[in-house]
């Protein structure tokens, strides 16, 4: 069937107007200026960290209008495309800017998709850079093995998104695997991004680990908050908190540190635990932990403010669920989430961080809650 290109570019002006109404242009141009007056300070530099953060929230934010700005252009450029096409009476001419005109709006629908999926992301942490956790679950060194598995997972996506990634800890399995990871990931909406990912992930798969061959499923967990801030407001007493040292310990269980550098910081009354080992010193581990740990008392906080407006509203949806996807390596290969019902048979691709199709569609679920098809 020949594509209907003028109801094509309608459908495109109605998503790029909807997406103007959402991102308010005049908004983003005034928080530009601002950044900008604040990015010329003489002293900005005088704290390297929040100079850092200043400037790529600049960058990001200027690249935002931009895309946005260009989507108008590009809008305005396959219409004007149209126009020679039905002009052109030269049959091979009117195939070769046809063919164009093709190309031009497949790439013009994919960049109104990103977009449009960064307009969904407009909770209150959304923009903020990621902290992700992963712990194995029930399956043994299998679940250890996985854990590893998604840890390379999510880096990988990272890596080809060309997104700085900071290992902060890692606990190794005494077989294979890692029993956790806690990793930062530094981007723009990095937190918004992956929150979809939060929940538990099942593996099945023949056990490389078991002499006879069989099936296991395992499972691991993967936590997802925002990177704490010096404008949020967490608390923290000293008599809260319980301090421990020890040495850092590498794969197996060895050790890779002869001094005590590695901290573990308990919070007494929720009973968190936050350890840091991959900094150089004990400061810097500490500094790194109580970070972590505050992110999680705010999430925390914010949690237990939306279920008491629940309370009060009488609202009694039920939550995400806690499985959320489930990755099959036999009897054949499926990786499918069971809350959007999105699906991919390479499973390969996405252990090798292909992962956008699914967080595109987890995304557009949570805004919506409708699923989308592969």
């Amino acid at each position: 069937m020949a594509r209907d290109y003028v109801q094509e570019i309608m459908q495109m002006h109605s998503r790029y107007e909807q997406i103007v109404s959402v991102k308010n242009l005049d908004d983003m141009r005034a928080s530009i200026a601002q950044l900008t007056e604040e990015s010329m300070a003489p002293d900005l530099w005088d704290d390297p960290e929040k100079a850092q953060a200043l400037t790529s929230k600049l960058s990001h934010a200027q690249s935002e209008l931009k895309k946005i700005t260009d989507l108008s252009a590009s809008l305005e450029d396959v219409t004007a495309l149209l126009d020679m096409v039905r002009e052109e009476t030269e049959a091979d001419m009117r195939t070769e800017l046809e063919e164009e005109l093709h190309q031009q709006l497949d790439k013009l629908s994919s960049t109104l998709d990103e977009v449009h999926i960064q307009t969904l992301l407009s909770g209150k942490y959304d923009s903020r850079d990621a902290v992700v956790t992963i712990r194995s679950g029930a399956g043994g060194v299998d679940a250890a093995d996985w854990a590893q598995i998604l840890q390379r997972m999510y880096l990988r996506w990272a890596e080809r998104r060309g997104y700085k990634v900071k290992v902060l800890d890692t606990s190794y399995a005494e077989e294979a695997g890692i029993k956790s990871t806690t990793f930062e990931i530094y981007a723009p909406y990095a937190y918004g991004t992956l929150s979809v990912e939060a929940g538990t992930h099942r593996l099945v798969r023949i056990s490389p680990f078991d002499s006879q061959a069989r099936r296991h499923t395992s499972f691991a967990a993967v936590e997802v908050i925002p990177v704490i801030e010096q404008t949020d407001h967490i608390d923290v007493p000293e008599s809260d908190i319980r301090i421990d040292v020890f040495r850092s310990s590498g794969p197996g269980g060895q050790s890779v540190n002869t001094t005590d550098s590695a901290v573990r910081i308990t919070h007494i009354p929720t009973g968190i635990v936050v350890s840091m080992q991959d900094e150089k010193s004990q400061i810097q581990n500490r500094a790194a932990a109580m970070r972590v740990l505050q992110s999680r008392l705010l999430m925390l906080k914010q949690e237990e403010e939306a279920k008491e407006k629940k309370e009060l509203a009488g609202d009694i949806k039920a939550s995400w669920g806690d499985q959320m996807r489930s990755y099959v390596l036999h009897p054949y290969q499926m990786v499918k989430d069971i809350r959007t019902g999105y699906e991919s048979g390479n499973a390969e691709r996405v252990f090798d961080g292909d992962l956008d199709g699914f967080i595109d569609a987890g995304i557009r679920w949570r805004a919506t809650g409708e699923k989308v098809e592969s």
